[in-house]
């Protein structure tokens, strides 16, 4: 059965389907320290008392940082058809973001000065709570081994420095561009035997843009992590992104445009391109405020909604 815990500057609290937390009576300062405390948190979600309004208390990322972020590429039918890819050959690859880019679900998300095509991107997030190691052969039964909670993420990206460069690790790990939480839902094997029943929205100023459920993904969390176990370990901590389904701004062209698009030289193909993005009001602007919630239909398994603002970086006067 699955535990709900929240983070504020005071520590970690159970929270409630309706809400209310209560302190979980831990020594624990970090996420990996807070898993393997996992008996004061049961302690706490069986209290009869102590349960209080969370208030004016501002939540914290669940996931404590340092830490590794890891993300899957293109890992959703629907994503990898807006992308121009055929969703039975796209493969199972990865790239790292900095944890550095981790912040809070009602968190600022901060665009830099020189990005102008800024991306949202609802990602199931796995939490892992023990170590995976290289050549670890991870199954559907054994799942429960390695993943301990479960995330809402926000895979915040610079279309144009991605682009361009190439570059998803710089594109995706500007500060603010990895919300997480609100909650980390610890979860049991029963609870990952349901994975295939949550539900992916995210919206922008109250419009759905994405939506979807993770029963659309290519490559099932226990396969990515035993792709992933052939060159990467992880920690407990450590968190797996596992993909975004179709509906974000970027989309592929389509053909007649890639084909004219291959035609030109470098340069003016990309100013080209960047042209006609720039006339796509999907991009995030200041001022906008993006939500992203996870859950069930039925409720039993609910990761909560974040709630981020956007806003332009203040640019600093030359002296």
């Amino acid at each position: 059965m699955s535990t709900a815990v929240v983070r504020t500057s005071e520590g970690w609290w159970v929270q409630r389907a309706d809400g209310l937390i209560r302190p979980v009576d831990t020594d624990a300062t970090t996420t990996a320290e807070l898993l393997a405390d996992r008996p004061a948190v049961e302690q706490a979600d069986r209290a009869e008392d102590g349960w209080e309004e969370l208030g004016s208390r501002e939540l914290l990322s669940p996931v404590t940082t340092p830490c590794r972020v890891v993300a899957q590429m293109v890992n959703y039918r629907s994503h990898a058809i807006d992308s121009g890819f055929n969703p039975g050959l796209v493969p199972t690859t990865f790239f790292r973001k900095a944890s550095g880019s981790v912040s809070g679900p009602a968190d600022e998300i901060i665009r830099p000065a020189h990005v102008n095509l800024l991306d949202y991107e609802v990602e199931l997030g796995l939490v892992l709570g023990a170590p995976l190691p290289l050549d670890a052969d991870v199954t559907s039964a054994t799942l429960g081994q390695y993943v301990a909670a479960l995330v809402v993420a926000n895979d915040i990206s610079a279309r144009d420095v991605q682009l361009p460069k190439t570059q998803f690790y710089e594109s995706k790990s500007y500060p603010t561009f990895t919300p997480l939480g609100p909650r980390l839902v610890l979860v049991d094997e029963n609870d990952l035997a349901s994975l295939e029943r949550l539900r992916l929205t995210c919206a922008v100023n109250g419009e759905v843009r994405q939506d979807s459920t993770t029963a659309e993904m290519i490559t099932r969390p226990d396969r990515a992590l035993t792709v992933l176990a052939r060159f990467q370990t992880m920690a407990p901590g450590d968190v797996l992104l596992t993909g975004t389904p179709g509906g974000t701004a970027l989309r592929s062209p389509g053909k007649a445009l890639e084909l004219i698009g291959s035609l030109l030289p470098p340069a003016k193909k990309w100013q080209t391109f960047f042209a006609r993005q720039a006339k796509n009001p999907a991009y995030l602007k200041p001022g906008d405020m993006v939500t992203a919630s996870i859950s069930t239909p039925d409720g039993s398994l609910d990761l909560g909604t974040q709630r981020t603002p956007v806003r332009a970086a203040t640019v600093k006067a030359r002296t």
